[in-house]
């Protein structure tokens, strides 16, 4: 089994989700007490979120990877952003960590093209669904259209990520919120709903009833992470 490094923290709520996905995976696998041979790097998401609304993300990089390199001299050989948005920035946590990136848009994107998804809704906090890293990914490498909410759509989504899943609260409101959204992207022509941030899983698993066929990243980015540990 390869050695996997995983940046956490942003949230801790999701990052003990995909810890556990990756380890289940990993033993439904292999079977009997086996589990995921994992190192990680869990940040004070405080900070990072602070980096995030100024705008500063060549520093939230530079922290990524200062702590990605340190996984690598702990042993790691591949990292795992845990964290949507951060993967704005993951080219550079790449370079400096010294370490390849398992990118959660690809697997996602995979996930997708193998189910015939031309056109994507994304659901995501606002530095996702705003900056051109996560759509242009998609359509540059898979061909696949991604659309936002609108800036409202937006704007509700970013805060309930940062005000409650974040923290822990996940409130029936929040999750008719998130289907009302799906059910806008339909009407608007997407074929599937991308759950594009790490803890939207969490409010709206894939497989809930919805307008859309959900995709959950962060279970893509545990299935893909298994496949990789596991060769």
């Amino acid at each position: 089994m390869r050695t996997l490094g995983i940046l956490g923290g942003m949230s801790w709520e999701s990052t003990q989700y995909l810890y556990a996905l990756i380890n289940r995976g990993v033993a439904a696998r292999l079977g009997g007490l086996h589990s995921a041979q994992l190192l990680l790097h869990s940040v004070d998401f405080a900070q990072i979120a602070v980096l995030q609304s100024t705008g500063d993300w060549p520093e939230a990089a530079r922290v990524l990877g200062e702590a990605g390199a340190g996984l690598r001299r702990a042993g790691a050989e591949a990292l795992l952003i845990a964290t949507n948005t951060m993967h704005l920035v993951a080219t550079e946590v790449e370079r400096a960590a010294g370490l390849p990136v398992l990118h959660i848009v690809d697997v996602t994107a995979e996930a997708l093209r193998a189910a015939g998804v031309r056109r994507a809704g994304l659901l995501a906090t606002r530095f996702t669904m705003e900056h051109g890293f996560y759509r242009d990914r998609m359509r540059e490498r898979f061909g696949i259209e991604v659309i936002t909410p609108d800036e409202a759509g937006r704007a509700d989504v970013h805060r309930l990520i940062y005000e409650e899943l974040c923290c822990g609260r996940f409130e029936p409101a929040s999750r008719e919120l998130l289907r009302a959204q799906v059910a806008q992207l339909a009407d608007r022509g997407a074929q599937a709903a991308i759950l594009g941030c790490t803890e939207l899983g969490l409010s709206l698993p894939a497989g809930s009833p919805a307008a859309l066929p959900l995709f959950d990243s962060t279970e893509l980015q545990a299935r893909a992470a298994v496949d990789w540990m596991l060769g």
